[in-house]
């Protein structure tokens, strides 16, 4: 008995193996590809970070805050030759006296910085605003007596988180029409001591309302965070940046977003934040020389009880490069399988280094799109990249394939797969439907091709056609054998 001149080769079953255990090795470089997004993306936010360096980091603004001290005598029992001795002491407090309203609008200028090939969004602010403040018909409820406050002492104080950022012509307050020189420092807690403060005489606020009219500019990056303090208070921020998100524990109730910029405009009541328009605590030390620690928490979240409008970059091409990586697996198996298709239905032995060779071609445009994106932006780049390795790969499946025509079903099925992966980038809330959807038809398609062959065989029929336009339909094939 004779074998046929295919007997020899593997199996269907076998040939699917190697070119899964192929596919299975190149998640390797894939997940290396992923880990190189992942360092680029860390190298871009330092750079950016370095770009944005002396012009301001990322902004919170609090206050104004009123601060009224008064002294309070204690009394403390202490023990001394035996005996307990009650002696008292006189202690300096403060009393924090929050607006009852107060009305703040912020304007946003962004800006572009580039340095090589990065690029920051900065943006200068200016922020103006008026605050109404009263004392309390109950103030004795909160344990302080109006004769106790010493008004010639009071203070009123505004927070910024990163006080370095401040610039242009120096801040203004007026108090009831009389403006007040400032001083640095004694920020609020919010924005970690760093601010600015002005002395005043609070004596006018025992007869009637004291009005408060502040503006000042300022410089940041990233985003602007409001920290409210009064009992009502209404922010408005607006800004020719069309791409604003809104964060915190507060949203705007009429935000209008446009390609022309946005405005948003919040409304927070001191019930919401949890807080009484007065506070009583121990005198604090002057604070201006710790107000680098408003600073710490630069890139931390928003707070429950704050307000944040952040500036985003409308395309992050690091975070879309990384979601196409996370397709390259589809790119390699429907790319391996239309070469075991014509391996298996066609007659045209693929070996199993030339599948190794087609899919680093495949794990190379991810590689060149990341390379290209940070350069000349995502859209060209994926043009780039994708025209680059579809004419590579289809000039090497025409040699690998023996065949034009095959080489143009590969031109076709890499066309349609980099065509597919972009509108999944775009379309973010609908790649599971539409993704799922394609797998589906896949599957279909390959179980349709391959419903005839015998994945066991060894060899095939020799009348089998080698073309693959027209599946064959007769029975299962079975390995041949002549005698």
């Amino acid at each position: 008995m004779a074998y046929s001149s295919r007997s020899a080769e593997r199996s269907p079953g076998a040939k699917f193996a190697i070119a899964l255990l192929i596919a299975t090795l190149l998640t390797i470089p894939l997940f290396t590809v992923y880990l190189l997004v992942y360092d680029r993306q860390n190298q871009s936010e330092t750079a950016r970070s370095s770009i944005a360096e002396g012009w301001g980091g990322p902004q919170t603004l609090a206050g104004p805050l009123l601060i009224i001290p008064y002294q309070e005598t204690v009394s403390e029992t202490v023990t001394e030759g035996g005996r307990q001795v009650t002696k008292q002491s006189t202690v300096w407090r403060e009393l924090a006296l929050a607006p009852t309203s107060a009305d703040i609008a912020s304007r946003l200028t962004p800006e572009r910085r580039q340095r090589s090939i990065y690029e920051a969004v900065v943006y200068g602010a200016h922020t103006s605003g008026r605050a109404q403040f009263a004392l309390p018909t109950d103030l004795q409820r909160f344990g302080v007596k109006a004769e106790q406050l010493a008004y010639d002492r009071a203070e009123l104080r505004f927070g910024v988180s990163d006080a370095r950022g401040l610039f242009g012509p120096p801040p203004t307050v007026v108090v009831n029409g009389t403006s007040r020189p400032l001083q640095p420092g004694k920020g609020l807690s919010e924005t970690g001591g760093s601010g600015f403060f002005a002395w005043i005489d609070a004596a006018p606020l025992r007869a009637a309302p004291m009005a408060v009219d502040f503006a000042f500019d300022f410089r940041g990056n990233g985003w602007l965070t409001l920290a409210p303090q009064a009992g009502d208070t209404r922010w408005t921020v607006s800004s020719s940046w069309p791409s604003p998100s809104f964060q915190g524990g507060f949203l705007p109730i009429k935000p209008s977003v446009s390609d022309k910029g946005f405005r948003a405009v919040y409304r927070i009541g001191n019930l919401a934040l949890g807080r009484a328009l007065v506070s009583s605590r121990v005198s604090a030390p002057d604070e201006a020389q710790t107000a680098s620690r408003g600073l710490v928490a630069l890139n931390s979240g928003a707070g429950d009880y704050e307000a944040r409008v952040t500036l985003i970059t409308p395309v992050d091409l690091y975070s879309q490069v990384n979601r196409s990586v996370k397709y390259g697996f589809l790119f390699i198996g429907f790319t391996f399988m239309a070469f075991l298709m014509f391996d298996v239905i066609g007659g045209v032995r693929v070996s199993s280094v030339e599948y190794l060779l087609v899919g680093a071609g495949l794990v190379l445009f991810f590689v060149m799109l990341l390379a290209f994106a940070e350069v000349v932006g995502f859209l060209a780049a994926y043009l780039i990249a994708a025209g680059a390795i579809i004419g590579l790969l289809t000039s090497y499946s025409a040699a690998v394939l023996r065949s034009r025509k095959r080489a143009g079903y590969i031109l076709g099925l890499l066309a349609a797969l980099y065509a597919v992966l972009y509108i999944l980038l775009n379309l973010e809330a609908y790649s599971l439907l539409i993704g799922s959807v394609l797998l589906f038809i896949a599957l279909a398609a390959v179980m349709f091709l391959t419903r005839n062959i015998d994945w066991g065989m060894v060899g095939r029929r020799d009348d089998e056609p080698d073309g693959v336009d027209e599946p064959p339909v007769t029975p299962r094939a079975t390995a041949t054998i002549r005698g």
